[in-house]
């Protein structure tokens, strides 16, 4: 006789509602758990939790813990990073009494997932002071820190500039690339749409004449916009 397909209650974690709104991150781990399990009959119902990596409050997390003891399910995570970066909450999980299983590391045994946490931990430990460190270099730079409203009249002016003539380069761009090719539909060679565009006054993003292989590269991407427009 055939033994019972394992039931599991499916957990995933968005750090930010921008990421649980748009789908970003928690598409990826419900394609890895749907992958994971034979049958979709096996998958009960899923929890999401929306919250910090670094936070270990996780109220949908305790309730599919719950849900997992209640009807003897075992509990599914995509990433065991989804969990947490906090060594301490990811040994109380394992020693919860309930099952759990991580679709990057099925094999996992209770020393490989105890070793992962403590080097998830030390690892969010040297972003924090990594960040923190250079931010203190940078405040004593005499760099102020903070939200746009902090900056300077002058940086403010600079940044107002560079937008100018990124727009007025993305113009001139276009227009070069409009005119290649109607060269090059009349006929011209690579050498006399260079001629014509530097006589012109146009010239390459890197403000350098056009030379025929400039030129292919002009048009080619131009034929890959379209492409990409009409596909």
């Amino acid at each position: 006789m055939a033994a019972p397909a394992i039931r599991y209650v499916p957990y995933f974690r968005v750090s930010t509602a921008r990421q649980g709104q748009s789908g970003l991150g928690l598409e990826a781990q419900q394609a890895a758990v749907r992958a994971f399990v034979a049958a979709p009959a096996q998958l009960l119902t899923e929890y999401i939790e929306i919250e910090s990596g670094k936070k270990d409050r996780r109220p949908q997390l305790l309730a599919a813990i719950a849900e997992s003891r209640r009807v003897g399910a075992t509990l599914l995570i995509a990433k065991l990073d989804r969990l947490s970066r906090n060594a301490g909450f990811i040994f109380a999980l394992r020693d919860s009494g309930v099952a759990f299983v991580c679709c990057d590391m099925p094999d996992a045994n209770t020393l490989t997932v105890g070793l992962f946490a403590v080097i998830a931990q030390h690892e969010r430990e040297l972003i924090s002071k990594r960040t923190k460190d250079a931010l203190t270099a940078k405040k004593a730079r005499g760099a102020v820190l903070g939200t746009p409203a902090n900056l300077t009249a002058a940086a403010i002016e600079k940044s107002r500039h560079v937008r100018q003539a990124n727009a007025r380069e993305n113009l001139q761009n276009q227009q070069a690339t409009r005119l290649g090719g109607l060269l090059q539909a009349q006929g011209h060679t690579l050498q006399q749409i260079a001629q014509e565009l530097n006589q012109g006054g146009y010239r390459t993003r890197r403000g350098k004449l056009f030379l025929p292989m400039s030129v292919q590269r002009l048009l080619k991407r131009a034929k890959e916009v379209q492409l990409i427009t009409f596909t």
